[in-house]
């Protein structure tokens, strides 16, 4: 199949292309680079600014394609939280664009838990109603709701992936692939880089007096190669003509700020510089997966989503390649 993966030079993208290649797909990545690196995929690759339909539609016009996974999207809570228009333009406008291009092609569309709000349960389901308590989590729901729409019109079946905290490194690329953002906002890598000694500035953790064991928040990480791999299912998931749906990907496990950093120092042998910051408008206290549902639908479930594992390969990469894709 020739599969269109959007931001496909990004850190999650990037790896899910990878994983399609070697899966005997023929992937064609499109990317505005104001995000992902060239280094990251090595293949057929298109620049274009997904908002532009004209730019869309006229690729669609000379590209036959079987399938998309769509990763390209703003995807900062605490930036959507100040740049809410940003936001809107950057998340919807391309679904909408590749809907209108790639009338009925299945689409795999990345989603977040963030849709789901700050629900009172301990962990969080498809059954759920949605109730985003920043823009960057509606403007994922509004894709989720517009993919819904395009399913129920029979104008093509979608699977969207509401995934929890990223993390790791490509488990299948011996420390040639990993997450590099500038500036970085993730957790992981910043405390490995600070570790390392690549980032002087003291780290910040956003509040210690949540409702938690600690008081620090709490987050389920999942490795970006447990995420490709679902990916790839989803596709197949599609292609065999099921239904359109909605799926969790997630550990199930919760780990907080404090144990982050405690398994950070634990792999770079360093103590780690940080202080406690006031609480960031957007973040709940707690978000957790239950994905039974994934491995019902897909036969899908984490496989390299230790704490130890995400670490330890995130530090490889880091280690290796001090300077991320940056030459």
């Amino acid at each position: 199949m020739r599969i269109l993966v959007t931001g496909g030079c990004g850190y999650i993208g990037s790896t899910t292309a990878r994983l399609l290649a070697k899966s005997d797909h023929d992937v064609v990545v499109i990317d505005d680079f104001s995000e992902g690196h060239r280094g990251a995929w090595d293949g057929e690759i298109h620049q274009m600014d997904l908002r532009d339909l004209g730019k869309v539609s006229t690729f669609a016009e000379s590209n036959a394609i079987d399938g998309i996974v769509h990763f390209a999207a703003r995807a900062y809570v605490g930036e959507s939280m100040v740049q809410p228009l940003r936001y809107w333009r950057a998340n919807l406008a391309p679904v909408m664009n590749l809907c209108d291009a790639f009338a009925g092609v299945p689409f795999v569309f990345s989603s977040t838990c963030a849709t789901y709000g700050e629900p009172d349960v301990a962990r969080l389901d498809e059954s759920l109603d949605l109730n985003p308590v920043n823009p960057y989590g509606a403007t994922k729901a509004a894709a989720e709701r517009l993919l819904s729409d395009r399913a129920d019109a029979d104008q093509g079946a979608y699977l969207a992936l509401r995934y929890f905290n990223a993390a790791g490194a490509d488990a299948f690329a011996a420390g040639q692939h990993g997450e590099h953002h500038d500036p970085e906002n993730h957790l992981i890598p910043r405390a490995i880089l600070n570790g390392l000694g690549l980032l002087q500035e003291e780290l910040q953790v956003f509040g210690t007096d949540w409702s938690t064991a600690d008081g620090t928040c709490i987050r389920d990480y999942i490795h970006v190669s447990d995420l490709a791999e679902a990916h790839v299912l989803a596709l197949d998931h599609l292609f065999d003509g099921k239904p359109s749906t909605v799926l969790n990907l997630g550990t199930g496990r919760g780990y907080s700020v404090l144990e982050i950093l405690g398994a950070v120092e634990a792999a770079t042998e360093q103590k780690l510089n940080w202080k406690a910051a006031p609480r960031r408008a957007g973040d709940p206290a707690e978000l957790v997966a239950d994905a039974t549902r994934a491995f019902e639908v897909l036969g899908w479930q984490a496989e390299h989503s230790s704490l130890q594992n995400i670490v330890e390969t995130a530090v490889t990469w880091h280690r290796q390649n001090p300077q991320g894709y940056t030459s």
